[in-house]
């Protein structure tokens, strides 16, 4: 595990209770990152989106945190392995009554395929 203290700052609190992209395209996301950096949410790479890292791509802000309750492990998309952080601004996670998948007025019926025909696809 990496520390990577400069790419993190803890002061900044998350951008919202979900992916930014999704939210603003009414998609939807399995699970959710926070940039250490910025704060930014995006969705997982297991998410038909894969904004989280798409947000590293374009920005180069390399170290994220889990945005799910409970969660609290850090990944470096530089190493391709975790990193170690410290405790960043609240809220640490997503509302813990937000579905997952979510939001679930968004998921549909057949997200589990769609998921499937993504990975077949790529």
């Amino acid at each position: 595990m990496t520390e990577l203290s400069e790419f993190i700052d803890p002061r900044v609190p998350p951008s919202g209770d979900g992916c930014v992209e999704c939210d603003e395209t009414g998609s939807w996301w399995v699970h959710l990152r926070r940039c250490a950096l910025c704060g930014h949410i995006g969705c997982c790479d297991d998410s038909l989106n894969k904004h989280a890292s798409a947000h590293f791509r374009a920005t180069g802000h390399r170290i994220m945190r889990s945005y799910e309750p409970g969660e609290d492990w850090f990944w470096d998309y530089v190493t391709n392995d975790y990193a170690r952080g410290p405790r960043l601004a609240p809220p640490e996670s997503h509302p813990a009554n937000q579905t997952v998948p979510g939001p679930a007025e968004r998921v549909p019926a057949d997200w589990r395929d769609l998921l499937a025909a993504a990975d077949r696809a790529s």
